[in-house]
């Protein structure tokens, strides 16, 4: 495993990694994902026959996700159930049931969204997001490619980049996001959110930024999609899929973190532009707010006599 990975849970990597797995090591994922602590005590042999394959596939599938072989996914499966023994007050579990209260409901949504933001963090490898904060605080010009519930994610990437006087546009149409790729050039960069990573669209507009010349980057939950095909530089995220698709809710927080640490790091690069113009946009909109007491009142209106 790389150091990132490492220092990540093996469940989080195995996670991201599964649309890309063959069949059989699905299999043998399935097996591992299901009861982690109990693979980290079995056989290579155990684990195969749970899974219905050989021990050669599961050699492939450690190899697969990026570690050495089964010896070193064991120690890492132990790691893992280590460290979530100290969390295991708050895993209420994600998959919401039709008896579940409003508040076991509120538990379950927000545990997975924190782990959501945990587990992003831990994996995000650092050098990647600090070659993509270079290369768009050095752009000309930045588009950020979104549909659905990404094109949230990246209209707030556009509106941090704009607040800091970055040139940024957010497309979530087809035939804008074509366009819009077709003409840019060296020196652009182009960022594309997707959290399958196949949506063809999303895809598509990133594939012909980049035959254009811009520098393109991919934000995604899993770094062997489509999306990584066409992508200069690969940020992913760890969110998982729950029940009515709280994970979907989960990622584009998880992607909205990532969208964080891009802007802060962006902003560093500038710093003193960057707090001319949060102060400009800051007093812009100033007058289209209602003033306030420490209380949380409005504060009464000076009325002329």
């Amino acid at each position: 495993m790389t150091t990132e990975h490492s220092e990540s849970s093996p469940l989080v990597r195995i996670r991201s990694l599964l649309p890309g797995l063959a069949r059989a090591e699905q299999r043998v994922a399935k097996v591992v994902l299901d009861n982690p602590s109990t693979v980290a005590r079995r056989s290579i042999t155990e684990v195969a026959e749970a899974a219905g394959t050989s021990e050669t596939t599961v050699t492939r599938f450690c190899k697969a996700i990026g570690v050495g072989g089964y010896p070193e996914l064991r120690i890492a499966l132990a790691a893992d159930t280590a460290r979530a023994s100290v969390r295991a007050d708050r895993d209420l579990g994600g998959e919401i049931a039709p008896e579940d209260d409003m508040k076991t409901v509120v538990g379950k949504v927000t545990f997975a969204d924190a782990r959501a933001v945990e587990e992003t963090a831990e994996q995000l490898d650092i050098d990647v997001l600090t070659e993509v904060v270079d290369a768009i605080a050095g752009a000309r010009r930045v588009d950020v490619y979104g549909v659905g519930a990404s094109a949230f994610v990246a209209a707030d990437l556009q509106q941090k980049l704009h607040r800091i006087g970055r040139t940024c546009f957010a497309w979530n149409d087809t035939h804008i996001m074509l366009t819009s790729a077709a003409v840019l050039t060296e020196g652009d960069v182009a960022v594309a959110i997707s959290h399958t990573g196949a949506t063809t669209d999303t895809v598509e507009a990133l594939r012909v930024a980049r035959l254009h010349g811009a520098t393109t980057v991919a934000l995604t939950n899993f770094p062997t999609s489509p999306i990584a095909d066409v992508a200069d530089h690969v940020l992913t995220t760890a969110a998982r899929e729950t029940t009515f698709r709280s994970g979907a809710t989960a990622s584009r927080i998880a992607q909205l973190t990532v969208v964080d640490c891009l802007f802060i790091g962006i902003a560093q690069r500038h710093m003193d532009q960057s707090i001319t113009a949060l102060d400009a946009t800051r007093d812009a909109v100033s007058a289209h707010r209602m003033e306030t007491r420490h209380d949380g009142r409005r504060k009464p209106r000076d009325i002329g006599k």
